[in-house]
């Protein structure tokens, strides 16, 4: 690597803190940290990781809410040629317990609020060898800042090279498991540099921390100005009034927000009256947003720009864009306000159909693939996963169904996987069927999404009553309360109906699109 260039995630903190160290690097609260006092924090956790165990392409455990401490130990860990994997705090117990192990990571750092989890399963981790809580306080582990504090301020020195693994994210699992999505160095160094020419990031930006950081679109977006140089605010738990005062106050110019987010921004009183003159560009993504909350936010926000992003942890997030120009509500093109928008630099769409080898012509619904230098690496530790994910060619399968108008713009349709999306987070219904089909009450049961008027949709459980159980309400209150211990709220079914048994194909397949079309029934989008 020469002197200023950046190609993996150490790169940005080592030339950040050496060219540009007075400049403000993060923002939480009161709290403000240079470039070069973040390089030196970085250094320590370098340090501190290495003296616990931690070696090239091993892997470190963070569980807590967006904070300063996410940036330590990612770029600690890039310094080593290691891998940061930040776990959702939304989970359970068991969650974490399973996300940390299958991950084999050597630490495991934990907030404050976590250390009741950590106390849960610390005994459940074997391979963990350190466990550190920040803000200390507990008794039997060491607290975060007196750990690195013992060590020096010393850069390792270690370079991770192309197809080393810049971030390891989980997703909800499509079979019962969470996988590890490796996204490499080429996957995102590959996107990082054109953040500057689509959203128009740069060294001077003031760039809006909110989404979560175990999220793509929370890291990565938080990375890509971090490339740049800029100043990151961050959020550690979303309040939308909260938020609306942030802007004017620290001068918010680039955010990401989930629609969700945007539409609670929308209720809070007062919200015509705030100051948002410093905003330049809102990115929104991760689920579908209604146009009318799209059109007020337009109107709300101008002349702020608008860019809307598709893409899937598998894609390093965003590989399709809608542009600027194409949300305007009242103009010759708003039907592309239902679109996604069109391919980025360097990714190839083609919706295939149902034989999954011939591509369909424009306007034909299909799955969509998607080949980029974004596309992952591989599931850690999965291979028949990947290779089925993956073809030997390079085109990811993306499991959302759409199709490509003449121009070009892609629309989402449906989904080929049975995949829910609930309030911007992933909800596998195998995860939660495999977890509901252990409570005494359920003979059969099949988890779908139904639309929800907040969330987009939420997870409902459509369940055989077991033999000597009632098909009531506190059986069903019961079951959701019983979801609650085993997995994060929002995987959980806000509601059971019950049926005599469920639909199933002759192979014995359960006919999920029919249990969900009366719920569906009369919209043009079959997701939420």
């Amino acid at each position: 690597m020469t002197e200023n260039q950046i190609n993996n995630v150490a790169g940005i903190v080592r030339v950040h803190g050496r060219n540009r160290p007075d400049h403000t690097a993060l923002v939480l609260d009161d709290r403000r940290m240079s470039w070069s006092e973040l390089l030196e924090s970085s250094s320590r956790m370098a340090q501190a990781l290495s003296d616990a165990g931690v070696g090239a392409d091993d892997r470190v455990a963070f569980l807590d809410k967006n904070g300063i401490e996410h940036f330590e130990v990612f770029f600690g860990s890039a310094m080593l040629n290691a891998v940061a994997v930040d776990v959702n705090w939304r989970l359970a117990a068991p969650e974490v317990q399973y996300i940390v192990d299958d991950s084999e990571a050597k630490v495991l750092v934990v907030g404050p609020d976590f250390a009741p989890i950590l106390d849960e399963i610390a005994d459940q981790l074997p391979k963990v060898r350190k466990f550190v809580v920040i803000g200390g306080g507990h008794a039997n582990h060491e607290a975060y800042e007196d750990w690195i504090a013992r060590f020096e301020p010393e850069d390792p020195g270690i370079e991770s090279g192309p197809d080393g693994t810049a971030f390891q994210l989980y997703s909800s699992g499509t079979t019962g498991r969470p996988k590890g999505v490796m996204l490499s160095n080429t996957n995102f160094f590959s996107l990082l540099p054109l953040a500057k020419d689509i959203w128009e990031l740069d060294g001077d930006s003031i760039n809006l921390t909110a989404m979560p950081l175990f999220h793509i679109g929370g890291g990565g977006w938080a990375t890509a100005g971090m490339y740049e140089g800029c100043t990151s605010v961050i959020f550690r738990e979303l309040d939308p009034a909260a938020l609306i005062e942030l802007i004017e106050k620290e001068g918010i110019t680039h955010a990401f927000l989930v629609p969700a987010v945007l539409q609670f921004m929308l209720m809070v009183p007062g919200v015509e009256e705030a100051d948002y003159s410093s905003l330049k560009v809102f990115v929104y993504g991760a689920s579908p947003i209604s146009e009318d909350v799209l059109a007020k936010c337009v109107e709300m926000f101008k002349p702020c720009k608008f860019w809307q992003a598709y893409g899937l942890t598998e894609t390093t997030g965003a590989v399709v864009n809608l542009p600027p120009e194409d949300h305007d509500p009242t103009g010759p093109n708003k039907h592309r306000l239902r679109s996604c928008g069109v391919a980025g630099p360097g990714v190839e769409l083609r919706i295939v159909g149902d034989d999954g080898e011939s591509a369909l012509p424009a306007g034909e619904v299909g799955e969509i693939w998607i080949r980029s230098p974004q596309v992952m690496k591989g599931y850690w530790n999965m291979p028949e996963e990947t290779a089925n994910s993956v073809t030997e060619d390079g085109w990811f399968k993306s499991g959302d169904a759409g199709y490509l108008d003449e121009d070009g713009y892609l629309f989402i349709h449906d989904r080929v996987k049975d995949m829910i999306v609930s309030g911007g987070e992933n909800v596998y219904p195998a995860e939660v069927e495999n977890v509901l089909m252990k409570h005494d009450a359920i003979a059969d049961v099949a988890v779908i999404g139904v639309p929800h008027e907040k969330w987009g949709e939420t997870a409902k459980a459509v369940v055989v009553v077991a033999e000597g159980a009632s098909a009531d309400e506190d059986t069903a209150a019961d079951i959701i309360a019983y979801a609650r211990t085993q997995l994060a709220v929002f995987k959980c079914p806000t509601s059971v109906d019950w049926v005599e048994a469920l639909p199933r194909n002759p192979t014995g397949k359960i006919l999920k699109k029919d249990l969900r079309e009366p719920y569906w029934e009369g919209m043009d989008r079959r997701v939420g």
